[in-house]
């Protein structure tokens, strides 16, 4: 795994390739914690938040990175393939804080339901179908 000055300047050099239109009203920031955060709903403690979007009526709208997430997760993979998967969490958290200012729910519905789908493959059932 890349160390976390390295971690940090692939999440700059992703950050400043978005539209900087994408930046508006995230006045937190993206924020990288060195931290692993294991999902609330993880059965075997092998469900881990690599990224979180915050809208906090004190704290505002910001960013969280775990870089302690992705050591756990994706240790194993090369620095380009790494990059891939970050730069995948940021546009994830990113979309969740412009349908936040929009008034949208679209991509929280859909991690809800992938949330369900892993707790059902997780203790063997079999997932819902999709409509």
């Amino acid at each position: 795994m890349i160390p976390f000055h390295e971690f940090s300047n692939i999440i700059s050099e992703i950050a400043d390739e978005l539209p900087e239109d994408f930046f508006e009203g995230l006045n937190g920031g993206i924020r990288l914690l060195p931290e692993a955060k294991l999902h609330t709903e993880a059965i075997n403690n092998d469900l881990y938040i690599l990224g979180e979007y915050h809208y906090d009526s004190m704290m505002g709208r910001y960013i969280s990175i775990y870089y302690g997430s992705f050591t756990r997760t994706y240790g194993y993979l090369s620095t380009d393939a790494l990059r891939e998967r970050i730069a995948h969490t940021l546009r994830h958290e990113f979309r969740h804080h412009l349908e936040s200012q929009g008034g949208q729910r679209d991509l929280e519905i859909i991690d809800e339901t992938d949330i369900q789908e892993y707790k059902n493959k997780t203790v063997g059932r079999i997932p819902p179908e999709k409509s």
